[in-house]
């Protein structure tokens, strides 16, 4: 079974595609996907889409695990950007009949370390330890899109009948 995790956001979206084989768990694919800053939203937003379906034609996972929105009393702007890559995301998801698991960041956290409040340097040293890598993925959109696909493998490998909502 294929896997895509997704580090939604409007400018960069990282994303990442693990094979996960018994409790056996490998990369097949990740990397960013990138919209011109200053465009129009409409043509960013549909460069996301056109970008994510050339990834879910390819890889075909069965389950995207996207992290949830939070928002920042100083910076509501943000969240609101990010929500409307997101739900072009989840959207291109649902085309493809795609089963969708939505993950607070804190669940990914915990799911990599067993700590909710473990900072971005441990849980980037999970992800390498996890995957057998030399190095932490750049750009860290690449490495957090591969956390949320490791804690959704993890999910499936210990709940494998328990959906959560998006």
């Amino acid at each position: 079974m294929r896997v895509c995790g997704i580090d939604p956001g409007l400018n960069t979206s990282g994303y990442a595609v693990v094979a996960v084989d018994g409790t056996a768990i490998t990369v097949c694919d990740a990397g960013v996907c990138r919209t011109v800053m200053g465009a129009d939203i409409a043509d960013r937003l549909a460069q996301i889409e056109a970008d994510f379906t050339v990834i879910f034609e390819q890889w075909r996972p069965a389950v995207v695990a996207v992290e949830q929105l939070y928002a920042h009393y100083k910076h509501p702007r943000t969240a609101v950007l990010m929500g409307h890559a997101r739900g072009v995301m989840l959207a291109t998801a649902a085309r493809f009949g795609t089963e969708v698991r939505s993950y607070a960041a804190t669940e990914v956290k915990r799911f990599l370390t067993g700590n909710g409040r473990a900072g971005k340097a441990q849980v980037q040293r999970a992800v390498v330890a996890a995957l057998g890598l030399n190095e932490v993925p750049e750009p860290p959109d690449v490495a957090d899109a591969l956390a949320t696909a490791l804690a959704c493998a993890y999910d499936l490998l210990r709940k494998p009948c328990e959906v959560q909502q998006a």
